[in-house]
């Protein structure tokens, strides 16, 4: 068993939750009991996520995508009313990282979809308001694209939508968990990565032949399981009590 504000607190200062803007109101959303005796980590704040974890006993949800944002309407009502009555009525906490576990240089979705592919972080990359959310890594072994995605599948349960227009040996990947926008993909190209391994599909399709890059689409959802699940094994192994990363796929 641990404390709830313990716990709370070791994740603001390890995950650095005020270092970067985010539309995210990171850290705890909702306090439930004081004392927890386990942790269930997801990807998604949801009516359905919350009851699995409900039903797993936790007093502790940990999501990515957490259930308040900034640009949201706050008020509890209709399905937001749902959701906080289950938190409410199991006395279940709800902590979120969203930007600042992508960023996380050890537990982060960004640096471990570069530990995948055993590629050694070599500089910054993409920046909000000057803090960097991701990481552009190099490789000793040169990687065919099929070989990536291959791990991406085998690791990740990813559905990869690959645009094959790059060389043909791999060294240097720049990655974008979740929503890779055009912004990040002409970054990539600036800084000469040889591939651009992003979630979400977006149409620069002729950019990227023309440009001659690799792009890789692996879905937002499969490469956002990575950093939650990390994390739920950290916090076991810190505080000595059950954790569990619990996935419920989406389509996207």
């Amino acid at each position: 068993m641990a404390k709830l504000k313990e716990i709370v607190s070791f994740l603001d200062e390890y995950l650095a939750i005020n270092e970067v803007k985010d539309t995210s109101w990171n850290g705890l959303q909702f306090q439930g009991k004081e004392e927890v005796k386990k942790i269930v980590c997801l990807v998604d704040a949801g009516i359905e996520p919350f009851k699995i974890a409900i039903d797993k006993k936790a007093d502790l949800i940990i999501v990515h995508h957490g259930h308040f944002w900034k640009g949201a309407n706050p008020s509890i009502v209709n399905e937001t009313k749902e959701r906080i009555d289950l938190l409410y009525k199991n006395n279940v906490s709800l902590y979120v990282s969203h930007l600042p576990l992508d960023r996380h240089k050890e537990i982060g979705n960004n640096a471990l979809l570069l530990k995948l592919l055993n590629a050694k972080i070599k500089e910054e990359f993409l920046f909000e308001e000057g803090i960097n959310i991701s990481y552009i890594g190099e490789t000793e072994k040169e990687w065919s694209i099929s070989e990536i995605e291959s791990i991406l599948k085998e690791k990740l349960k990813a559905k990869p939508i690959v645009l094959p227009f790059g060389k043909a040996k791999i060294k240097r990947i720049a990655v974008c968990s979740g929503g890779g926008s055009y912004a990040d993909f002409f970054e990539a190209l600036s800084k000469k990565a040889d591939i651009f391994i992003t979630g979400d599909s977006s149409d620069y399709y002729q950019t990227a032949k023309d440009s001659k890059i690799n792009v890789i689409f692996a879905g937002h959802h499969a490469t956002e399981i990575i950093g939650v699940s990390a994390l739920s094994v950290l916090l076991r192994n810190k505080f000595k009590i059950e954790s569990e990363f619990i996935d419920i796929p989406t389509c996207l």
